[in-house]
């Protein structure tokens, strides 16, 4: 176990990825913040305190300590705040949840992970950098993939099309509920439920 980590009072982290600033609200590259806030609202949460180089909220819920975290470091140095709350308030990486889009998933899919490579996602390359491991869950939201630009710092940082606002709308919806599963039956249950089809 890496030494970030140290036995403390259990608590859970729950991180959304994306940039702050008007101008990336609604981008694909911000679904992580915009699953959070919905999170937040369905367990009655709010983000009333920046602390870790981020926006978070704090409170109980299903006999757990819980954080939810929005770094606001922008998203390729997103791992500095993720590494600042974990340390000795996680006891360990599989505590963590983060919750980033993903262009290799198709738009409106969600995925559960236990662990594994950042891809191509930045935020989550420098997340897994920071933690010094890849034993990190993660809950993918698919954004597809432009194929005729072919630039994909163009495409995420996009707002989605009128005709993929209401897949978003629902993605996002199935990804805070499927975080709160996580919370209250643990990964492998939400795995099972949430990584079908």
């Amino acid at each position: 176990m890496f030494s970030l980590f140290r036995k403390r009072t259990t608590l859970k982290l729950i991180v959304g990825l994306g940039n702050p600033g008007n101008q990336y609200r609604h981008t694909r590259h911000n679904v992580g913040f915009e699953a959070l806030d919905r999170l937040a609202e369905m367990i009655g949460l709010a983000f009333d305190k920046e602390k870790f180089k981020g926006q978070i909220a704090l409170g109980n819920w299903n006999n757990s300590r819980v954080m939810l975290l929005k770094p606001l470091t922008y998203m390729n140095k997103s791992g500095e705040s993720v590494a600042m709350a974990a340390r000795n308030n996680v006891d360990n990486p599989e505590d963590i949840l983060v919750l980033y889009d993903d262009v290799d998933l198709p738009l409106g899919r969600v995925r559960i992970r236990k662990d594994g490579s950042a891809g191509t996602h930045n935020g989550m390359k420098s997340v897994v950098e920071r933690l010094g491991t890849r034993n990190i869950p993660r809950l993918r939201m698919g954004v597809g993939q432009d194929m005729k630009s072919g630039n994909l710092a163009d495409h995420v940082l996009s707002k989605f099309r009128p005709d993929e606002r209401e897949q978003t709308a629902d993605m996002i919806e199935r990804s805070a509920k499927a975080a709160l599963a996580v919370l209250e039956t643990g990964l492998d249950s939400a795995m099972n439920e949430y990584n079908k089809r």
